[in-house]
């Protein structure tokens, strides 16, 4: 046998040609049986669609809320969600395999493009910050919005660095316009949020901040801790006080299409406030850019003496108009009015 071999391949063919040939075929069999895994199995439409209302209401809703897919479809090489939250649809994710689940995808190219373009407009079109004619020792800011005008999370994105630079050196309340233009989901959130500023205010902020990255309520009254039996107490009492819902479902104190809030009628009145949003310091309505060192500049220009967390470093780019992260692309004063 060993001369029959040799007599078909001589040795230096054998050792310059075949050997490497054999090596090569051994090689990829061991790789084979080393390295295969089985594939993972992914889910059908119909199995994502249950495993991810499953996660979400066990774990993302708040107690009593169950959120809906409306509708799946793939994009991305993922099945995307269309969830109905309580009266509001979002986007989300969810892996094939149904073991990741993305709450919120962010667009790399147009998200850079925003903040490139508004470092720009940051550069060359700086406007000094508003000045406050009438000042004081503890300055009043009064922001009055709606809850889900996007120019109005906006000043709020802008305004929350301000508050925690200056603390109880001023007197802040958010107060809410005296119509919503964005439905029933705007009168209950904004009695969400009356009623943690009022009865809860330590943490306010941390609730308002996690709301205007995420726009869910649900998740966070859960993460920011807040207590929703005093929480549900304090909105039914105001809700009938002032008959926010009754008022709703029956069409009653409608300004033109937009059903009435008035909780802070009488502030509305008195300043005549006219939109979302609507920024009043020490009594006098103010015009202000959006970003925290326009704003910070503008409320310490209502101190008789500036104290020194007025020097404090903010940012100067302006936030994206609703909710989430970014940097708005236009310094345009826009707002939500009729």
């Amino acid at each position: 046998m060993k001369k029959f071999i040799r007599r078909i391949f001589p040795k230096e063919i054998f050792m310059r040609i075949i050997l490497p040939i054999i090596l090569v075929i051994a090689l990829v069999i061991i790789g084979l049986f080393s390295f295969h895994k089985p594939t993972v199995k992914d889910l059908n439409q119909t199995e994502a669609k249950t495993k991810a209302e499953t996660f979400i209401n066990t774990y993302l809703m708040q107690s009593g809320s169950k959120a809906t897919i409306k509708e799946i479809t793939t994009e991305y090489g993922l099945y995307k969600l269309k969830i109905d939250i309580v009266s509001d649809v979002v986007e989300s994710y969810l892996s094939k395999d149904g073991k990741l689940f993305f709450p919120q995808a962010l667009n790399i190219e147009e998200t850079a493009q925003q903040a490139a373009a508004a470092k720009g407009a940051d550069a060359t079109n700086a406007a000094p910050a508003t000045v406050v004619s009438v000042k004081s020792d503890k300055p009043t800011v009064e922001l009055f919005v709606m809850s889900y005008c996007p120019y109005g999370t906006q000043i709020e994105k802008g305004i929350l660095p301000v508050l925690a630079a200056l603390g109880n050196k001023i007197d802040f309340q958010l107060k809410f316009c005296s119509y919503a233009m964005h439905g029933e989901k705007e009168l209950q959130e904004n009695l969400t949020q009356y009623c943690i500023q009022k009865e809860q205010d330590s943490k306010f902020n941390s609730y308002l901040t996690c709301f205007l990255e995420s726009g869910v309520s649900a998740s966070c009254l859960d993460s920011t801790k807040i207590d929703k039996t005093k929480l549900a107490a304090c909105v039914s009492k105001t809700d009938k006080s002032f008959k926010v819902t009754s008022n709703f479902t029956s069409k009653t104190g409608y300004q033109g299409e937009y059903p009435g809030f008035d909780v802070n009628k009488t502030d509305n009145e008195k300043y005549n406030v006219g939109g979302s949003p609507t920024l009043i310091i020490n009594g006098e309505e103010i015009s202000s850019a959006r970003d925290s060192a326009s704003l910070l500049a503008t409320i310490c220009s209502a101190f008789n003496n500036q104290p020194k967390e007025c020097a404090a470093a903010l940012s100067s780019v302006s936030p994206a108009a609703g909710f989430g992260s970014g940097a708005a692309t236009t310094g345009a004063a826009a707002g939500c009015a009729q």
